[in-house]
């Protein structure tokens, strides 16, 4: 069998900087650092910070007064700062700089008096965070179909956002339907899909030609590793999202000559490499990687952990 395996792939930007972030916080303020929801959508990754001490919390009031506390990669709302305050909490905010840009625009948006039309998926911890910076004006839409329901006070004034790892094709015709109805709609200057989540689309895209068979390696919590698979099947290849190489199963790869390997943007190389080798154990395997795009991206670290 035939493993071709794409790049990029894995880690982007923003969940390096936000698993540095806690690995520096805990360096420098000892265990435990607590961190609100899970740092990034993968359970390996919330096991191997867990076990080196840091403490995920769903709720604010369960971080003891004045303990280090960290923001996630998917950012939080304007609530979440005014109670980490209230407590005297020593915040590190983590947040992905391509989501703070879209809470940017959130703010940017409703002071203007616009209704804004977010494009995401209902309750993703980023979908959360962003629709609390416009609080009243915000609309969650996240289907084409969706664009005729939505109601707004004022046709003329409206604008649009969307979260970071949405289905690039999928976002494309959600925003060609509000154009439709709000000829007069604004968006942002740059889109906001992130360029990790917009690379991994394309290269499974254009590697899906020659490939049988997709694994897409990433946590069911993580919303780019999603799309991914169902950019795959968009194509009309099967694919399945696995956690990591215990997922495989053997009958899906009877009959398949070619298998593309690819994996969320919170996912690290060490499980990628595992499902490698767990399919040249149970068949003969030529192994390639495919490189579609350089990434050369990197975030500076918040400054409370530099």
């Amino acid at each position: 069998m035939r493993i071709i395996v794409a790049r990029p792939r894995g880690f982007c930007a923003g969940v390096e900087r936000a698993i540095k972030s806690v690995e520096r916080a805990l360096a420098r303020y000892g265990a435990p650092v607590y961190v609100l929801n899970h740092i990034v959508h993968n359970g390996h990754v919330v096991q191997e910070l867990t076990a080196q001490g840091a403490v995920f919390v769903q709720r604010l009031d369960e971080v003891p007064r004045g303990a280090p506390l960290l923001f996630s990669a998917h950012g939080v709302g304007p609530d979440c700062w005014a109670q980490a305050r209230d407590l005297s909490l020593q915040v590190i905010d983590a947040t992905c700089p391509l989501v703070a840009k879209v809470h940017h625009e959130a703010r940017e948006y409703e002071a203007q008096g616009r209704t804004l039309i977010l494009i995401g998926k209902a309750g993703h911890d980023e979908t959360v965070g962003t629709m609390g910076w416009a609080a009243g004006h915000i609309r969650l839409i996240q289907t084409k179909e969706d664009v005729e329901a939505v109601e707004v006070e004022d046709a003329e004034r409206v604008s649009y956002i969307t979260q970071t790892t949405l289905s690039v094709g999928d976002c494309a015709e959600i925003i060609e339907a509000l154009r439709r109805r709000f000829p007069s709609i604004q968006g942002p200057r740059k889109g906001d899909i992130c360029y990790a989540t917009s690379n991994r689309q394309r290269a499974i895209q254009v590697l899906c030609e020659e490939a049988d068979f997709v694994l897409v390696v990433g946590d069911p919590e993580s919303a780019n590793s999603t799309r991914l698979a169902e950019v795959a099947r968009g194509t009309g290849k099967p694919a399945e999202l696995i956690p990591d190489a215990g997922a495989i199963r053997e009958e899906w790869l009877r009959n398949v000559k070619t298998i593309i390997i690819t994996s969320g943007a919170s996912v690290p190389e060490s499980l990628v490499q595992g499902v490698i080798q767990a399919l040249e154990t149970l068949t003969p395997c030529q192994t390639e990687e495919r490189e579609l795009v350089h990434e050369h991206t990197h975030f500076r670290l918040p400054q409370a952990v530099e």
